[in-house]
């Protein structure tokens, strides 16, 4: 193991930063909490009112039905990756090893890193502008206002996080119980105070399957999708998961089964209690429904408790997304600095805090949450979503391969190529601009990574390793 001296005494010398492992610190029960709040972030306390505004009436639960089925057959993808390399890195450890380690895996696992230095801040950052934008309900901010509490949110999550993993899980503990008190009280208001009029009396034409229904749903399940992002989470944190054969499927699909389930009731119970008419043009529907039916104190009290849940989830996910610039960086794809582990608390500090600054600078810098969701999904679909889906695939036509894998899905590759036709569908309904700024931002991830190789002398200007390992 690599040493570094400390002080005069030769005798005297820890482990360099670089070289200390990860705790397998986090059992099934915290690496389910941790997932779970992690998709139940602000999310759906805004999204839900614009998929009711986007389908116009309540049919508009088909999209989060469609959302639900696209997290389960992805986490399918996701639950064969991450049994098989439970490492940190998630996506990165994945692209690299399914398209060879040696040739075209360096520049899919690149293109992943490139795009994480951008939508990972960006999802940080919608988080806490939804949160500053919940604020505003309980009392006025100006335009500065709201930069203050968005980024305070994130510096405030970045010092919270800077601890052993072991500790971050039994703060995971604390807000998952919030999370389950909150969402149970929503529930539970939404059953007695339910007017099945109000839910499933739907407009003139709501189920004509015309193209225009299409067009619809697409961009509704852009909203519904993205706030079931996060049941991969545990795939990041794959060195720090105990028992990661078993407990990477197990949390995933505990988490996307039990959160499809709550948000179907939630998008119910605002269907159930409030005319949809007014509830698509609520920027705080959730506020709404509790004032309506327990009036303003107790939606006061919803506020905040919806408040500590959208904290909740920038806590999970930043604690996600650092651990894949480490991953990087200790395999030597990345700067070395992101390799440093915290001598006594053991988890990766470098990476939490470069993650936190630049969402800091992103919290500060966009002003709405609806600005930067499509951007979100558009970015991650093709490179994360398709390309490790594509992968995998690929990987699973040599056949000794597979006869050790520690889950493997039912009926593939079926799931796997519903799952990509889905994909492809949510991804052609960001919108043209997104769609473009996606792929202008990989194109340019493909210059400078054949910059970057030439001038390391890697693949494919390494003429001693063969170009493209068999796949």
């Amino acid at each position: 193991m690599k040493k570094e001296r400390v002080g005069s005494n030769p005798s005297s010398i820890i482990p360099h930063p670089s070289s200390l492992p990860l705790v397998r610190g986090l059992g099934l029960r915290e690496a389910t909490a941790i997932n779970m709040i992690d998709m139940v972030g602000i999310g759906p306390f805004v999204t839900m009112a614009l998929v009711i505004d986007i389908m116009s009436g309540p049919q508009c639960i088909i999209a989060w039905v469609l959302g639900a089925l696209l997290a389960g057959l992805d986490g399918m993808v996701w639950s064969e990756l991450g049994a098989k390399w439970p490492e940190a890195g998630g996506s990165f450890v994945f692209l690299r090893n399914l398209y060879g380690e040696r040739g075209l895996g360096k520049l899919f696992s690149f293109l992943f890193i490139w795009q994480t230095i951008f939508q990972a801040p960006l999802v940080i950052a919608s988080g806490s502008l939804g949160f500053a934008e919940h604020v505003e309900y309980l009392m006025p901010l100006s335009f500065l206002g709201r930069k203050a509490v968005s980024g305070a949110l994130v510096v405030i999550l970045t010092i919270i996080l800077y601890r052993r993993i072991t500790t971050a899980g039994r703060i995971s503990m604390i807000f998952w119980t919030v999370l389950i008190l909150t969402i149970g009280w929503i529930l539970f208001a939404g059953a007695t105070h339910f007017d099945p009029h109000l839910a499933f009396t739907y407009p003139a034409g709501a189920w004509s399957l015309s193209p225009v229904f299409f067009i619809v749903l697409g961009q509704a399940m852009g909203k519904s999708v993205y706030s079931y992002l996060g049941y991969y989470n545990v795939c990041q944190l794959g060195s720090e998961i105990a028992e990661p054969e078993k407990n990477i499927p197990r949390s995933m699909f505990f988490s996307i089964g039990g959160i499809a389930v709550i948000y179907l009731g939630m998008q119910l119970s605002i269907l159930g209690t409030l005319p949809w008419q007014s509830a698509r043009h609520s920027d705080f529907v959730f506020s709404s429904f509790f004032e309506h039916i327990y009036g303003s104190n107790a939606a006061d009290v919803g506020t905040v408790l919806i408040l500590i849940i959208a904290a909740a989830s920038l806590f999970s996910a930043m604690l996600g997304y650092s651990r894949i610039p480490y991953a990087a960086a200790k395999g030597g794809e990345f700067f070395k600095v992101f390799a440093r582990v915290h001598p006594t608390k053991q988890f990766p500090h470098v990476s939490l805090l470069v993650l936190g600054a630049f969402a800091f600078v992103f919290s500060v810098f966009f002003d709405r949450m609806s600005d930067v969701i499509s951007a979100i999904l558009a970015m991650r679909i093709l490179i994360q979503f398709i390309g490790q889906t594509v992968g995998l695939i690929l990987w699973h036509r040599d056949r000794k391969r597979t006869e050790s894998l520690p889950y493997r899905m039912p009926m593939f590759p079926i799931p796997a190529i519903l799952s990509i036709l889905i994909w492809l569908f949510v991804f052609y309904f960001t919108g043209l601009k997104f769609i473009v700024g996606a792929t202008t931002v990989i194109a340019i991830g493909v210059v400078v990574y054949f910059v970057w190789a030439k001038i390391r002398g890697d693949w494919p200007w390494r003429t001693e390793n063969p170009a493209l390992v068999k796949i």
